[in-house]
């Protein structure tokens, strides 16, 4: 499970209770929260919407309870809680870490090299992905 310094984590770099668009203009409120969340949501993330910061931090809960068991099924890892934490942050980000263990191929070595590669949206480099990465 991920631990309240991963929850951290994604709160250094997701926030906001007034609807947004991000980078590639996807509607995006609380830690990240878009329509592809609507099972969680229950409604359309929109132009002038607003939420609670617990409806946030619940959204944010409800996402990364989904998203740890895309890192738990590479358990053969051995993750300690600091990679757990990071890749259950990646998957809330990307949406799986399929592709950057390569399904399990890349050692440990490999994957924290190539986690700096997805530093990108809508084809452009972006610091805060850069950060976030790091």
């Amino acid at each position: 499970e991920i631990s309240d310094n991963g929850l951290n984590l994604i709160k250094k770099f997701e926030a906001a209770t007034k609807a947004y668009q991000d980078a590639v203009g996807v509607w995006t409120i609380g830690y990240g929260t878009t329509n592809a969340d609507k099972a969680i949501t229950g409604i359309s993330i929109r132009q002038g919407l607003r939420i609670s910061q617990e409806t946030a931090d619940e959204w944010l809960r409800q996402s990364v309870d989904k998203d740890g068991p895309k890192v738990d099924k590479y358990s053969a890892y051995n993750w300690n809680q600091n990679e757990f934490d990071a890749l259950v942050s990646f998957a809330y980000n990307i949406g799986s870490i399929d592709g950057l263990t390569a399904s399990g191929s890349r050692s440990k070595e490999e994957i924290a090299d190539k986690i700096q590669a997805y530093n990108k949206a809508g084809g452009k480099v972006l610091s805060g992905l850069i950060r976030r990465r790091q």
